[in-house]
């Protein structure tokens, strides 16, 4: 290779015109010495073939793995499913809406039977006897009745009647026992829709979570603590004095919005498990209501600390840490 000439010996020597002529090599930036001094490739780093070390590399992430799903199950146990948390008598009861038997109203408020149509069992066994009343014929109750009422005597043709009187009692008792049956299969809360189930649910949250039944039972909250060195007020047996000051039944106390969030959550849970998988927009609907349900829990635990009425929302709705504590991922 020729050594290279200066350029400026090439124009003194007339070898070229202009330095338009001149073809010179260019340097990109990139290459620069002070550009390429400031960084240092890294070496890559070599990957070993042996079996030896690579198997005993895949035993070592396999343990790995391992540990962590025990330690992920460990966690999930100890702080239950955030969304059904633990089966209770009072939380399977909702799918049925019949009220719990054999309850120790000293702990618990009094459940009452509802049936649907917003109808009353008292209201409805008075429908029936008065049905009952009105299938005796008239002329029988004129014969059974006394003679001290003026009525007109009315008279029947009986040429075609040929029924005793004990056989018309008894078809009377048939027709009415199965009047009755056909009337309490109708207004059961089984043979109802999910809806009708649910607005009875409500009505047994609001009865055995609110606070105009509740402070008959539990203990208002602590008082806070005297600022002197005064004694510490002693809390009375019950708040009873707060039940007088109410107009209607409490619906918006904390317990009350968690037990009614509760039963939404089991009913939207079952529909997902069952029929829908694929329903994103219920899904997400779950997801509300369990975060929704997470903050109150919060709420009530933290003004509560741990009293009786956070005990028997807990109790009597089976919730576990992991529907309140960390972070809820469905």
């Amino acid at each position: 290779m020729p050594p290279r000439i200066p350029i400026l010996d090439c124009l003194r020597a007339g070898r070229v015109s202009a330095p338009s002529q001149l073809t010179l090599p260019l340097r990109p930036f990139s290459t620069t010495p002070g550009v390429q001094g400031k960084f240092s490739v890294r070496p890559k780093k070599k990957i070993s073939h042996d079996p030896y070390i690579v198997a005993q590399r895949n035993r070592k992430k396999a343990a790995s793995l391992t540990r962590r799903a025990e330690l992920e199950q460990q966690r999930v146990e100890n702080l239950g499913d955030p969304v059904r948390g633990i089966s209770t008598p009072f939380v399977e009861s909702f799918a049925t809406g019949v009220p719990l038997e054999n309850i120790d109203e000293k702990k618990v408020p009094k459940d009452e039977l509802h049936l649907n149509y917003a109808l009353k069992p008292e209201v409805l066994q008075k429908t029936l006897e008065k049905s009952k009343d009105l299938a005796v014929p008239r002329q029988e109750k004129q014969e059974a009745s006394t003679s001290s009422y003026p009525w007109p005597e009315i008279k029947y043709d009986t040429a075609e009647k040929t029924e005793t009187a004990g056989d018309a009692e008894a078809r009377r008792q048939e027709d009415h026992e199965r009047a009755a049956e056909a009337i309490s299969r109708i207004t059961a809360l089984s043979n109802g829709s999910s809806k009708d189930r649910m607005r009875v649910n409500i009505t047994r949250c609001v009865q055995t979570f609110g606070r105009h039944n509740t402070d008959r039972i539990f203990p208002p909250r602590a008082p806070a603590l005297p600022h002197d060195n005064s004694a510490h007020p002693l809390r009375p047996e019950t708040n009873i004095a707060q039940v007088s000051k109410r107009v209607g039944p409490d619906t918006g106390s904390s317990e009350v919005q968690i037990a009614i969030l509760t039963a939404k959550i089991k009913t939207l849970s079952d529909f997902l498990e069952t029929r829908g998988k694929g329903d994103k927009h219920n899904k997400r609907n779950l997801r509300l209501l369990v975060h929704r349900r997470q903050k109150l829990l919060q709420y009530l635990r933290r003004k509560e600390r741990g009293g009786p009425r956070w005990q028997h929302c807990i109790e009597m709705l089976g919730l576990t840490e992991g529907t309140w504590r960390g972070e809820i991922s469905l």
